[in-house]
This record gives structure tokens, sequence and C-alpha cells, in this order.
């Protein structure tokens, strides 16, 4: 048997020796019933064959519409062999995995900002010799790993990874795996810098508005912001800590800090001389930047919800975009209370993990706004979910981001493909090497004026690692560089969480 009738026998065609010998404008009906199956196949496989093709010998047609084809990936073949990490210090501590594949192909993830890279680690024996297309099935075969905010770090970094592996293996982009895009750039907000006087301000945000052409902004309106000022707050040098601070990140190993404490239970009021300070904070910077850009806020402090409509209804006559994370997420009835009594919208989101959690504040339509943090709501799938869902009930989806250029693509396609998708946000706007850790495989620069270029073309996230640039910023606790992890190989324990 000749290559070629081996090759068309695989194809599941007649053999064909002497087809060349044969008239091509008048073959045998045998041989044309066979050139007819081969033409179906290829076009039910996904071969286009142009006008030009047509009347070709068979392997000539083979050649020319394979030639196009990646021929180093078999999807139903591929296998996981490894997962690796680095630690970068972008946001203080955040770490990069990569996930690598029986076929030289890898995917890269991201453990959200804040969190231990062994999240992800602890999950590599549940995910050694599978399939890493299968990507809902793995997800939820290691989703109960996963908790609320940073302990979903794990789970949603692998959800990443796959879905870069099987864009690289299906040669797409990982936004056409999510159903398609409904737009080629996404918006971003970018937080408005404090400064220590007007002037400097005003020209922090110009350069904001004006050179970095972000459109939408966001800044935070804090009782810290009432330090020093007598009779502007009730019960707050209770919680102050040894700077006199409230402190909204603090001591861990403190549970009962101000830091680790619900806002409920702070217990925290704010006068109407200190609503008024808040006012004048807001009213500099909506003065500054016009109502042309919307202004959304956030990180106002531990005190309960009725402080917050208080602070809402002092603030709505600059027409925030938002109002964030006022209360913790799980008070739905809370944030019920708040949105009714409130004219600017609600936001809540970032800590939420998988849909189902999202589904009572969605259902009882208790904010206006969604804002899942994909590296914490469930990783790409999921987050699209969320916003599908969200959309059903009239409510909008912003997006929260404080991580690595790795996280920022994934949210980047998976607002691409979601319809009621607002603005995405940047954290790390001012760091000059942010954009160089990565290389992008399609050439297109990362952020243009305020706005995330979506690769039309580029398998998977469309991006690569810039191993230099990744190496210089390191974090100093852990310099190894996607060292091999054999100790987290073996799988230790029986996972099924049903009798």
């Amino acid at each position: 048997m000749t290559p070629s009738q081996k090759f068309l026998a695989k194809l599941g065609l007649k053999d064909t020796d002497h087809y060349e010998e044969q008239s091509i404008t008048n073959p045998p009906a045998e041989q044309e019933n066979s050139r007819r199956s081969f033409l179906k196949k290829t076009s039910l496989g996904g071969i286009a064959l142009g006008g030009a093709l047509i009347g070709s010998p068979v392997e000539d047609i083979i050649a020319q519409s394979t030639q196009k084809v990646s021929r180093y990936s078999g999807p139903s073949d591929l296998r996981i062999t490894d997962l690796r990490y680095c630690v970068t210090t972008v946001l203080g501590r955040t770490a990069i995995i990569r996930i690598d594949t029986n076929q030289g192909i890898y995917g890269l993830g991201e453990v959200r900002d804040g969190a231990d890279e062994r999240y992800a680690l602890m999950l590599k024996s549940r995910i050694l010799g599978e399939n890493p297309c299968n990507v809902e099935m793995i997800f939820k075969k290691i989703r109960q790993f996963g908790g609320q905010a940073r302990q979903a770090g794990g789970v949603c970094a692998v959800e990443m990874a796959l879905w870069d592996i099987v864009g690289k293996a299906y040669n797409v982009p990982c936004w056409q795996l999510l159903g398609g895009r409904y737009r080629d750039k996404v918006r971003m907000y970018a937080d408005t810098p404090e400064s220590s006087s007007p002037e400097e301000q005003k020209r922090l945000i110009r350069y904001r508005t004006e050179e970095q052409g972000y459109t939408w902004l966001k800044m935070d309106v804090s009782i810290g912001e009432l330090k020093g000022i007598p009779d502007t707050m009730v019960n707050n040098k209770f919680w102050q800590n040894a700077q006199g601070n409230l402190a909204q990140w603090g001591d861990q190993s403190n549970y009962m800090a101000y830091s680790n404490t619900l806002h409920p239970f702070t217990q925290i009021q704010i006068t109407d001389k200190g609503l008024e300070e808040l006012q004048k904070v807001v009213e500099n910077v909506r003065s500054m930047v016009g109502y042309e850009i919307p202004l959304s806020t956030d990180h106002y402090g531990h005190f309960d919800y009725n402080n917050g409509i208080r602070l809402g209804r002092a603030l709505e006559k600059y027409r925030l975009a938002w109002l964030e994370d006022i209360v913790s997420w799980e008070y739905t009835e809370q944030w019920k209370t708040m949105t009714a009594a409130l004219e600017t919208p609600t936001l809540t989101g970032e800590d939420i993990y998988l849909l189902k959690n999202f589904k009572p504040l969605i259902d009882a339509r208790a904010v206006d706004i969604v804002h899942p943090d994909l590296a914490s709501s469930g990783g790409l799938l999921e987050t699209k979910r969320i916003g599908d869902y969200a959309e059903e009930y009239g409510i909008a989806m912003a997006m929260h981001q404080a991580g690595t250029p790795v996280s920022f693509m994934a949210c980047v396609h998976c607002a691409a493909a979601t319809q009621n998708f607002l603005a995405l946000e940047h954290h790390s706007v001012d760091l000059p090497w942010w954009e160089s850790l990565v290389k992008t495989t399609d050439g297109r620069k990362l952020i243009t004026k305020g706005f995330a270029n979506l690769p039309l073309t580029a398998p998977g996230l469309g991006i690569e690692l810039n191993d230099e640039v990744v190496k210089q910023h390191l974090h100093p606790t852990d310099k190894s560089y996607f060292a091999p992890t054999t100790e987290w190989d073996a799988r230790r324990s029986h996972d099924r969480i049903f009798s």
C-alpha cells in the first residue's frame, strides 16, 4: 500500500491506487464517490478548500488544505504532566502557575493577590494525568477545594491555565471558547491617586485621563480620611491601632482587631460633620474630572449599613457610578435595604466564590451591579456564567482585578465574551514594569489609552511570560522559578464529599 493509500485509508476512503491515471474531469463512479467522501469529510472537519483546488489530485488537496493545521497538538491525547509556580511581588505577593502537558503545550494561571501558592499546589495530585481539554469536568472535580475570596485562588488559577492550554491546542483565543466576543477592546477603570495637595492631585488626575487615557476612575472615600478631625466619628478610638489608624488590613494574628471585624460589629458611626468632610473629598475629585467620566467609590471602612445609607445619601448629588462593598457580601437583606434606599448604584462581589453564592444577591435584586474577581469567582467560565445570570435580571457586571497580566488577560477574554460587562479594574496602572512581565503572542500592546486590547487571533490567553523580567520581580521569600514540585505529586486523601 502506497503512503497516499494509507493516508486515505485512515480517512475511511476506498483504494484509489490508479486514481491519478484517470481523467479528473471524468473519473469512474467509484472514484468520484470516494472523492466526494473525502471532500465531505474535510469540510466537516473544518478544512476549507479553495475553488482553485477543485479538480486537483487528492494528495495535492490534502497537502494544500492542511498546510496551516497545527500538527503539534492532538487534543484528545493531551495529558497533564506537571504543575509548577513562581511568586512575584505584584500587589505584595502574587503567584503564577504553569500547567505542563505531554505535548509541550502549557497553560498559565494565577493565584489571586495575597493568596498562598499552596492553594494551587495541593490540587496537582488531583489533576495529573487528566486531559486538560476537559475543563468543566476538572473544575467540578477540584472546586470543593476553593472557598471565598483568596481561598479560591488555587482552583481559579488551575481553571485559567486549562483554558490557556485548550486555546493553544485548538488554535483559538479563549474568548472564542466562551461563545464568541461582544467587543474588540475592554474598557478599564483606574484608581484615582491621592496626594498631599489639590494642585498635585490635579496633576495626577490630568495624567490619568489625558495621557494614560482612562475614561473611568475609582476613588476611596474612607473614614480614615477623618483622622485628626474632631467630632467626625463615634467609637473610632477604641478600634485604632498603635499608630492611631483604622487599619483595614492589619494584624492577622489578632482575630478581634478592627481589620478582622465584620462591618456591623464595630458600632463606629459617622457624624454629620464627618459626612460633610467626606463630601468634600468626593467634591474635590469630581470637580477635577468633571461629569463625563464615571467615578466609582470604595473602601469606606468598617461600619454598619445604617451609616452606609447615610453616607450614600450624602454623596448622591455627585452621581457616582457605584458604592462598593459597603458591608460584607453575604448580608443579602442588608444589601437589599441599602439598594432600595439609595439612588446611587450598589455593587459587591469581589470575594464571592461560584455562581451559587452570587444567586441570592441577584435573585433578590439586592445589588445593581455584580463585581466578581475572576481569580476568586471560579475562573473564566464560572465568571461568564455569573455575568449571564445577572443579565437575565437586568443587573450589570463590572470586574475586579488586582494581579499580574496573567489574571488580567483572563479577565479581558471573559469581559469580551459577556454582554452586560461595564469595566475592568486595573490595579497596577503606575507600576512601570507591570506590562513587561509578559509578551503578547500576536504583537499587540496590552493596553492602549485606558482600554485592554483583545487578542483576535492569538490562541489561548495570548501571552507568554517574559522570563527575565519576571525573575527580576520574584518575591524575596521564594526566588524559585518553576522548579520541580514532586512533593505535591502524591494524593493522600479520599475526596468524595457524599456518602
